[in-house]
């Protein structure tokens, strides 16, 4: 094979390593190189991905794969064994030399790493915890590190891993165990699931209290999966089913959800065409709504169904369930407020500190929110009633055409 130059891998691997969506960035531990000592801090191109912070801050990764060389024939995988395209791989100093560089250039905040399997999971993962290993202890980087387990590595190497990442993530790959069984036959669903609980473990470990030694962190910032959306038959239902599980189970920090992209010369099996990036959308919000707003999984979907495209899954809750409207802004509870279409955390929270002060009324409201047209059937305020408005037949088609924010 011909030799290929730094820029021509990073140009291969960057671009293998787009398919992965798990590379937020929040949720680590502050370390910074104030006072001489260390590269890099956790506060605040070609390779390099942007996620963003809870607070809204935009931070960038160089975003690779150690390698696109894989052994395994992942059916739904344009790097899979069959696949017929270019191939390249970094060695454990370029890796290292390209994140300490692009640092310095202050291109990035940090790595996500994640790599194809060469010769065998142990070998990929020792590879890849060496990258991790050598920046922290060889060259004190303070940065940000991502890095990507390999389920069927030992649990020696997975807890390695924890110790110098700051977030590690095993794709659970396809919402249906069957379904990774036919399109994945070398991943075992119950392989993965175990991984998972190991390094739930280490995190519950890494945070006991009592103990004289306090034990070394472990992966500060916790443990994300992704799932890919459309390669299979799952509905939308089962696909949240799942990541409910995931939540409850392992305590995952976020599930990510990657529409399925056809590749070439890919198998009958798989689907000829995408599935509409907005479904993609959706599922994030239904996930969003389980995670900080309250709200049960078989609340906003049965699990044979799909989500509604046109609006977003707590309109389409509010619609079904108008008999808990509308909500007076000036009484209801943190928890009812959350159930409000068209309000988030921020606008309840902020309804919530101006109201100990004066009681509202709509232009109040209108102010604390991002619009009030769409909030109007389902509140009370101080100078306003929706009246007949909340049960109007046609009330769908009122709001539908507004709902094109997050909440």
């Amino acid at each position: 094979m011909a030799t290929l130059d730094l820029k021509r891998k990073l140009s291969i691997l960057s671009d293998a390593a787009k398919y992965d969506a798990s590379c937020a960035s929040s949720g680590s531990v502050k370390r910074d190189s104030r006072g001489g000592r260390g590269v890099g801090s956790t506060d605040g191109g070609m390779g390099i991905c942007h996620a963003y912070a809870p607070d809204g801050r935009c931070i960038s990764l160089l975003k690779i794969l150690l390698t696109n060389f894989c052994v395994y024939d992942c059916a739904y995988c344009v790097n899979r064994v069959s696949s017929n395209v270019a191939r390249a791989r970094f060695s454990v100093d370029e890796v290292v030399d390209l994140t300490l560089g692009f640092y310095k250039r202050n291109y990035i905040e940090g790595l996500f790493l994640s790599s194809g399997i060469i010769r065998s999971a142990d070998y990929t993962m020792e590879e890849i915890v060496r990258v991790a290993r050598t920046l922290r202890d060889v060259h004190d980087f303070r940065g940000y590190i991502h890095l990507k387990v390999i389920p069927e590595a030992s649990p020696a190497l997975v807890n390695e891993a924890g110790l110098y990442a700051d977030r590690v993530s095993i794709n659970i790959e396809l919402p249906k165990d069957e379904s990774l069984a036919s399109l994945a036959p070398e991943k075992d669903a119950g392989g993965i699931r175990k991984a998972m609980g190991a390094v739930r473990l280490s995190e519950d470990a890494s945070k006991e209290t009592g103990r004289k030694a306090r034990p070394p962190a472990f992966a500060p910032a916790g443990q994300s999966t992704q799932m890919i959306v459309g390669a299979d038959a799952a509905t939308d239902g089962a696909i949240l089913k799942r990541s409910e599980g995931l939540y409850g189970a392992y305590r995952l920090r976020r599930v990510y959800y990657s529409a399925f992209s056809p590749i070439p010369d890919a198998t009958s099996r798989l689907p000829l065409q995408p599935p509409p990036l907005v479904r993609e959308h959706r599922l994030y919000q239904a996930d969003w709504l389980m995670r900080f707003y309250g709200f049960q999984r078989a609340e906003i979907i049965g699990e044979a169904e799909d989500l509604d495209l046109a609006i977003d899954p707590k309109l389409a809750w509010a619609l079904k369930n108008r008999g808990d409207f509308p909500v007076d802004v000036n009484v209801a509870d943190r928890e009812r407020l959350l159930r409000v279409p068209g309000l988030g955390v921020r606008a309840v929270d902020r309804i919530l500190e101006v109201r100990r002060y004066r009681r509202l009324e709509l232009a109040d409201v209108k102010r604390l929110s991002r619009g009030i047209e769409k909030l109007k059937p389902f509140l009370v305020c101080a100078d306003w009633s929706p009246g007949a408005l909340t049960d109007r037949a046609d009330l769908r088609r009122r709001v539908e055409p507004a709902q094109l924010e997050l909440f």
